[in-house]
C-alpha cells in the first residue's frame, strides 16, 4: 500500500510513475477522497468539542437550584441530543469514506523504482547477465512432459483422474528428484544465512491482503470452502506475515528466511504451451527466500537475494539469464524485480524459474510491519522475496537440458551422490 501522505505531496510524480504500469490508476481521486476524510475528521472533532462543552455547562447548571438555570440546562440537553445524532451520522459517513479510501489504496500497485526500465510488456525488459551456454544436441530435443511420461516418472493422466487438468503425479526418480531438490535448496540457503521456516500451508484473509494478493487477485486464489482460509499461493504469504503487526528492533535486521511450501494457484486466464507439463500448474512445490531490511539496505539486499537464487542453478549447471523487468511487466506489489530464466531446449528460449523482488515498504504498510530505529522512531521495514527456486520448473529444466537421445536423463554432478550418473 502506498503512503497517502506521499501521494498528497507528490501527485504529479505519482501519477507519472503509475502511468508506466499496466492499468488505470487515478491518484487525484485518491487525494480528493483523503481531503474529504480529513474534513470529516475536523467536523467530527469540532462537534465533539462543542458537545463536551455543552455537557459540562449542563452539569454546572444542574448543580444550581435556580429555576432559570434548570430551564437553560433542559434546552442544552436538547441541543446535545441533536448534536449526538449528527455526530453518529458523521461517524458513519467517515467510516464509509475511510473504508472506501483503504479499498482504493489496496488496489493501486507499487511505484516503480527509478532504476526500472519503462515499458508495457516483456519486450522492454533489460537483460542483466547470461550464465552458461545452452546445450547443443545432435537430435531433436524432447519436451520434459514427453521425457517424463516415457520414463514413467510423470503421470498427467492419473493426476487428471484424481484432481483435474494441470496437476501431476510424480513417480519413482521423478518424485525423488523433486524431494532432493527441495533439500538441496533449503540446505544451500540455510548455509548462506537464511533461517529455515516450515509455515502453515493455509492462510487467512489478512495474510493474503498483507502481501498484496487481496483484494485485487482473489480470482487467482483457492479459497477453502466454509472456513475462510486460502491455500497459500506462495510461501511469501505465510512467511512475510510472521511479523505482521509487530515492531522489530533495528539490530534484528536484516532478517532472512527460507521456506518450502506447496503452492496453489488458479492461474485464471493462462493458456497455451505453458499449461502443458510442469511449467504452469495449479499445485507446485517451491522454496522461497524472504528478507526484512531497513530502507537503506533493501537495494543491496535485492542483489544478494537474487544471487542466492542463482546459486542453485549454478550448482545444477543449468544455463540461465537474469533480466530486469520493465514497469509494465512487474508484479503488482513490486518496486523492482529481477526474473531468473532457465534455458528450456524444447521451447528454444529462456523460461522464468525465479522472480526476485524488492517491495520497499509497500507490503509493510499493508501488514503493519515496523522497526524502531536508533533514534527511537518507528519506521516501516522493507520486504523482499524470491523463488529459490520453483521446484517443478527445475525438474523440467534438468530433464530437458540433461536429456540423451535414448530418452534417458543424465544426473547433474551435484546430485550424483544420491542418484548415480543416470536417473533410473
Amino acid at each position: 500500500m502506498l503512503d497517502i501522505k506521499y501521494l498528497a505531496q507528490n501527485q504529479k510524480e505519482a501519477n507519472k510513475r503509475l502511468a508506466t504500469r499496466n492499468g488505470d490508476y487515478n491518484v487525484d481521486a485518491v487525494v480528493a477522497m483523503d481531503i474529504k476524510r480529513k474534513e470529516l475528521i475536523q467536523e467530527v472533532e469540532a462537534l465533539k468539542s462543542k458537545r463536551n462543552q455543552a455537557s459540562a455547562k449542563i452539569a454546572q447548571l444542574m448543580r444550581s437550584n435556580g429555576a432559570n438555570e434548570k430551564a437553560e440546562a433542559e434546552k442544552l440537553k436538547d441541543s446535545v441530543k441533536r448534536e449526538g445524532d449528527k455526530l453518529k451520522e458523521l461517524d458513519g459517513t467517515l467510516s464509509e469514506v475511510e473504508s472506501a479510501l483503504r479499498d482504493i489504496l489496496l488496489r493501486i500497485p507499487n511505484l516503480p523504482d527509478s532504476s526500472v526500465p519503462i515499458g508495457k510488456d516483456e519486450t522492454a525488459n533489460k537483460q542483466v547477465r547470461k550464465i552458461g551456454t545452452p546445450p547443443k544436441f545432435d537430435f531433436e530435443p524432447k519436451a520434459h512432459w514427453d521425457i517424463g511420461e516415457k520414463a514413467g516418472v510423470l503421470d498427467f493422466a492419473a493426476a487428471a483422474k484424481i484432481s483435474g487438468a494441470r496437476f501431476t503425479v510424480y513417480k519413482g526418480w521423478g518424485a525423488r528428484l523433486e524431494r532432493a531438490l527441495i533439500n538441496l535448496m533449503l540446505d544451500t540457503h540455510a548455509t548462506a544465512g537464511y533461517t529455515e521456516i516450515l509455515p502453515p500451508f493455509m492462510v487467512n484473509r489478512d495474510s493474503m491482503t498483507g502481501t498484496g494478493q487481496l483484494p485485487k487477485f482473489e480470482e487467482d486464489a483457492f479459497l477453502v470452502a466454509n472456513n475462510g482460509y486460502f491455500l497459500a499461493p506462495t510461501a511469501e504469504v505465510p512467511v512475510t506475515n510472521i511479523h505482521r503487526d509487530e515492531i522489530l528492533k533495528e539490530d534484528m535486521l536484516p532478517i532472512s528466511y527460507t521456506a518450502y511450501t506447496p503452492c496453489f494457484r488458479a492461474e485464471a486466464g493462462s493458456a497455451g504451451r505453458d499449461t502443458r507439463g510442469l511449467i504452469r500448474q495449479h499445485q507446485f512445490n517451491k522454496v522461497e527466500l524472504v528478507k526484512f531490511t531497513t530502507p537503506e539496505d533493501s537495494a543491496d539486499a535485492l542483489e544478494l537475494l537474487t544471487g542466492n537464487a542463482e546459486k542453485i542453478l549454478q550448482l545444477l549447471e543449468l544455463p540461465y539469464r537474469v533480466s530486469l523487468l520493465c514497469t509494465g511487466d512487474m508484479g503488482f506489489a513490486s518496486q523492482k524485480t529481477y526474473d531468473i530464466e532457465v534455458w528450456m531446449p524444447s521451447y528454444g528460449k529462456y523460461v522464468e524459474i525465479s522472480s526476485c523482488s524488492n517491495f520497499g515498504d509497500f507490503q509493510a504498510r499493508r501488514a503493519n510491519i515496523r522497526y524502531r530505529d536508533k533514534d527511537g522512531k518507528n519506521r516501516f521495514v522493507h520486504t523482499l522475496n524470491g523463488s529459490g527456486l520453483a521446484i517443478g520448473r527445475t525438474v523440467a529444466a534438468i530433464m530437458e537440458n540433461y536429456q540423451k537421445n535414448d530418452g534417458s536423463v543424465t544426473v547433474p554432478k551435484v546430485l550424483r551422490k544420491i542418484f548415480g550418473e543416470i536417473f533410473s
